[in-house]
């Protein structure tokens, strides 16, 4: 394979990975942000006897592709509507320290997105009570770190069915592995972000 053909599959795996991706997250409107939304990128560079692909996206987008185990489910709320264990076979996992991030900046993004769907405390009949966004965000908080989050797969999906659609003389001349190179991908995202 000439290297203006390998530029070539790498740069319509890259677009259709990203043009997946965003139309996923527009269906999962209700999980989507903007920011995440606009920040998957790709880049693509084709050498004489290699070649590098690199994704590029906030973060936390990771972790709602990939799901994160919840630190302990039976500290669910027993009002809580989403009861149970979210992502069991995750690689991520609330509590573990690895990619930590602070439980303040967590709690004030939390807050933000209660003000903006304006959800508001409520009693057993159903009726508004007293409660600012923060206490929302802090009881939405603890709910998500002891259950997870469920993955959304809206990275993974794409990526498998492009690297499916990759020429076999690419993946044989280069040694491609799907998962090595997604988890490559991933690692370097959060190691980037």
């Amino acid at each position: 394979m000439q290297k203006t053909e390998v530029q070539k599959e790498l740069e319509k795996f890259r677009n259709y990975v990203i043009s997946q991706s965003k139309a996923n997250l527009t269906r999962q409107k209700k999980k989507a942000s903007s920011v995440l939304y606009n920040s998957l990128k790709g880049v693509v560079k084709v050498m004489p006897n290699s070649f590098s692909i690199e994704f590029m996206m906030e973060d936390y987008g990771v972790f709602q592709d990939e799901g994160v185990r919840g630190a302990d489910p039976s500290k669910v709320s027993k009002n809580a509507k989403i009861k149970g264990q979210q992502a069991p076979n995750s690689r991520y996992h609330f509590g573990s320290g690895t990619h930590a991030g602070t439980w303040d900046k967590f709690t004030a993004s939390l807050e933000k997105w209660a003000k903006k769907k304006n959800i508001r405390l409520r009693d057993e009949n159903g009726k508004y009570k007293k409660g600012s966004y923060k206490t929302i965000s802090h009881i939405i908080a603890k709910n998500i770190y002891a259950r997870g989050l469920k993955p959304s797969l809206f990275f993974t999906k794409p990526f498998e069915a492009a690297f499916k659609r990759l020429p076999e003389e690419l993946v044989e001349k280069y040694g491609l592995d799907a998962i090595k190179l997604f988890n490559q991908q991933t690692e370097k995202i959060l190691k980037n972000g």
